[in-house]
């Protein structure tokens, strides 16, 4: 039986917040001492570049929100079943509380880790809150997951989402703290190295931002339908590094969006459907975690990718150098800010995959290193949606044309201005601060010519459709 004074450790992972969390509010509400705990393990280890900074970017804004509450986040490295053994011996905790993942190595981990804490007598304890609806509750009329979006679509988008739970302004401390880790001393911004102060800038972490920047949207939601692909304007929600790192919840986002459209507020379904193509995502990982690894389609296995990482095309592509504006673009603004509009991800994706005939883990990878929004799910299934490879694809011969996908996202070429230097006499800051952020070793000026193009867009679109026939005759 549960000492009434023993304490809960709440293990937050990618859920940094105190509002819309059903764990959170668990513990809260049992009236008991709670122990905030971030644990710095491989998975987090394993991050790339630009997510890694930027979770400890949220980590530092989270703990201070704590403090506000009257609390305090303990930080500890090492094996996350090791951690938590050590914590509730030295505490005295009788429970742990965390919200559910659903990659596959954190559904192992998370497996593990709760069957371990039961042996030993402890309430180990798992709570949605990641997601709309969790991935065993939305399936087909024959009980099977969906694999193509619009039907899913179709499925979920009257039911009841439930409300977000009220936000946690107090928690009971232990009696004595445990000690913890210096944030510091993790190191979390090391990889991204001169990178970080050109891409601080664009980044503001932390729940009240989050909610800030989504009461922002509210104000130009209307036109969400009409201006989300325009390249050259600021009509997308910007939550996507929130809701990466649990800054903000997706039911907070849904029924703060839902309360907009009863007060009279048009155009809001184009971007619920889009938090669902989240959901199908992780609904997809939950289901086929092969997805984060291999062609979804296997009929794909036999393509004849590109699988040198380093080949001279792959590293035109990854130095924004291809000669293709619109595809350099999107890929200095990543550099730049640490995002990429939706839009160019498709286009600059759509390049390396076809006009470069470059498998798409290749380019899945490198978005994982540089991008403050990365996410498992949505990365993977955008490069393999792209590809052609992966559920509910774009159909390979679907080629996007970077030309022609400029002049209608970016007609007066606004957005290759902002971002691509060479050429300009004057170039904005933001142009020239991806020579900033870049390696040095890079060895790239402002000053030096724009490149020819690695392949002409007519001769690569042409080599990939002959590709494509041919692995459709073997």
């Amino acid at each position: 039986m549960e000492n009434e004074r023993s304490p809960i450790i709440m293990w937050f992972r990618r859920d940094l917040r105190l509002s819309d969390h059903p764990a959170l509010s668990a513990a809260a509400e049992t009236g008991r001492p709670v122990i905030p705990v971030f644990i710095c393990d491989d998975s987090v280890d394993a991050l790339g570049a630009a997510p890694k900074w930027r979770l400890g970017l949220g980590l530092k804004a989270f703990s201070n929100a704590l403090r506000d509450a009257g609390s305090k986040l303990i930080l500890r490295r090492g094996d996350a079943l090791t951690v938590l053994q050590d914590l509730i011996t030295k505490t005295g905790a009788q429970s742990v509380f965390w919200s559910r993942a659903y990659d596959p190595e954190a559904i192992a981990r998370d497996t593990k880790i709760k069957a371990a804490l039961t042996d030993q007598n402890v309430l180990a304890k798992s709570f949605s809150g990641r997601l709309l609806f969790e991935p065993w509750t939305v399936a087909t009329k024959t009980g099977q997951p969906f694999r193509v979006f619009t039907p899913m679509w179709r499925a979920v988008q009257s039911r009841d989402v439930p409300a977000p739970s009220t936000a946690v302004t107090r928690l009971p401390p232990p009696d004595v703290w445990p000690m913890s880790d210096d944030l510091e001393d993790w190191r979390m911004g090391a990889e991204m190295q001169r990178g970080a102060a050109v891409v601080a800038p664009f980044v503001c972490p932390g729940e009240a931002a989050a909610f800030q920047a989504l009461h922002q949207f509210l104000n130009r939601i209307t036109d969400y339908s009409d201006h989300r692909d325009r390249l050259d304007m600021d009509g997308t929600s910007n939550l996507s590094e929130y809701l990466s790192l649990g800054e903000i919840g997706p039911r907070s986002v849904w029924h703060t969006i839902q309360q907009a459209s009863m007060t009279g507020v048009q155009g809001v379904e184009p971007y619920l459907r889009q938090l669902v193509w989240r959901e199908f995502a992780y609904h997809l990982m939950n289901h086929t975690p092969s997805l984060l690894t291999g062609n979804w389609k296997p009929e794909w296995d036999i393509f004849p990718w590109n699988t040198d990482a380093d080949s001279p095309e792959v590293i035109a592509w990854k130095q924004a150098k291809t000669g293709v504006p619109g595809v350099d673009a999107g890929l200095r603004q990543m550099y730049v800010t640490g995002r990429m509009h939706n839009r160019a991800r498709m286009i600059v994706a759509s390049y390396l995959t076809k006009h470069l005939m470059t498998h798409w883990k290749i380019g899945m990878d490198w978005f994982a290193d540089c991008l403050v929004d990365w996410d498992p799910a949505a990365n993977a299934m955008g490069w393999q949606w792209v590809a052609g490879s992966g559920p509910d694809a774009s159909p390979f011969f679907r080629i996007f044309n970077p030309q022609t996908q400029q002049e209608k996202f970016d007609p007066h070429s606004r957005y290759v201005r902002q971002w691509v230097a060479e050429g300009q006499a004057n170039p904005p800051e933001t142009a020239l601060a991806y020579f900033d952020a870049v390696p040095k070793s890079w060895g790239l000026s402002p000053t030096d010519p724009y490149p020819q193009p690695v392949v002409a867009l007519a001769a690569g679109r042409a080599r990939a459709l002959a590709a494509y026939e041919g692995r459709k005759n073997q």
